[in-house]
């Protein structure tokens, strides 16, 4: 049984990065169409929302051209996933182990929507650091091009606003739950970007190839209207773990109030090594220092 009344989800690995979702920005025609983002902007730039569009200076990047394009790569991305399943031509093959001793698996999906994402980011922005969970490779280049339009639900609700290139950089998941994905349980596959500026996430997108809503992940802490939608109030993982897997849920989590730190209670940057070693603790609508509190000995767990 869990200390303090904390209800923990058996999701699994594949079903807990993404923690704390209240409101939802929901970017396309038709409710819970399957496209949702959130961001984050703590100032609109002067001049209104047109702008900047399309004339950022050299070295500058608009972050709402750039949520625009996240949200253009998750769906990009999510097409050669559902592509790849659907034709039952996987090619799965081992890719290593984790820390744990856990096989970790790689398809054709997985390298197709890496590709598709990737370089669909990298062609509409070349000057912002890419990180992804897919090796990346030069003879595969692809050349994936964005018309740098922005949905109509972007430029309402979205001001523009420029950050230096240098400061921002990307995580791309593009395929979130590869075990669960080659057991054709779609119901846990998504697709994610995140883009954290001087290390602090601010925008988080998650995109599900399979059905009518983004962020499975995330659902857990919600009241929705799925069929058998798990619960859970607070996510504890106690050892080491990618930074793509939770940067879009930190995003998402920090805007609406939540919390995401390491298990001593420290803020996860999202630049440099792209491994958290601190283990993690994600809440919402509770006393996050309180829990880290009642929790001393699993940072110590996480280092192991």
């Amino acid at each position: 049984m869990a200390p303090m009344g904390i209800r923990l989800s058996p999701l699994g690995m594949a079903v807990f990065c993404l923690l704390g979702l209240g409101v939802l920005y929901h970017l396309y025609s038709g409710f819970l169409a399957g496209r949702f983002a959130f961001f984050m902007l703590s100032e609109p730039a002067a001049g209104g929302p047109e702008a900047l569009r399309g004339s950022a200076p050299a070295g500058a990047v608009d972050l709402r051209e750039l949520l625009a394009v996240s949200v253009l790569a998750a769906v990009r991305g999510g097409e050669e996933v559902k592509r790849v399943r659907e034709g039952n031509v996987l090619n799965e093959k081992a890719k290593g182990k984790t820390r744990e001793g856990a096989e970790e698996k790689l398809t054709s999906g997985d390298l197709l929507s890496n590709r598709k994402m990737f370089y669909l980011l990298k062609g509409a922005f070349p000057g912002v650091q890419i990180n992804s969970e897919e090796h990346v490779d030069a003879a595969d280049q692809e050349t994936v091009s964005w018309d740098r339009s922005i949905p109509e639900d972007i430029k309402k609700k979205i001001q523009p606003k420029e950050v230096p290139a240098e400061s921002v950089t990307v995580w791309i998941d593009p395929l979130d739950a590869t075990q669960e994905y080659t057991e054709d349980l779609r119901q846990y596959v998504t697709t994610m970007v995140c883009v954290a500026v001087n290390g602090k996430p601010v925008i988080g997108v998650i995109h599900k190839p399979f059905s009518a809503y983004t962020g499975y992940k995330v659902l857990a802490l919600l009241d929705v209207a799925e069929k058998n939608q798990e619960e859970a109030d607070v996510y504890i993982h106690v050892t080491y773990i990618k930074k793509w897997d939770i940067c879009a849920g930190n995003a998402v989590l920090r805007a609406l109030g939540g919390h995401m730190t390491t298990l001593a209670g420290e803020e996860i940057s999202y630049t440099g090594s792209d491994g958290n070693e601190g283990g993690l603790i994600a809440s919402i609508n509770m006393n996050h220092k309180a829990l880290i509190e009642k929790l001393p000995n699993l940072e110590k767990t996480s280092r192991k």
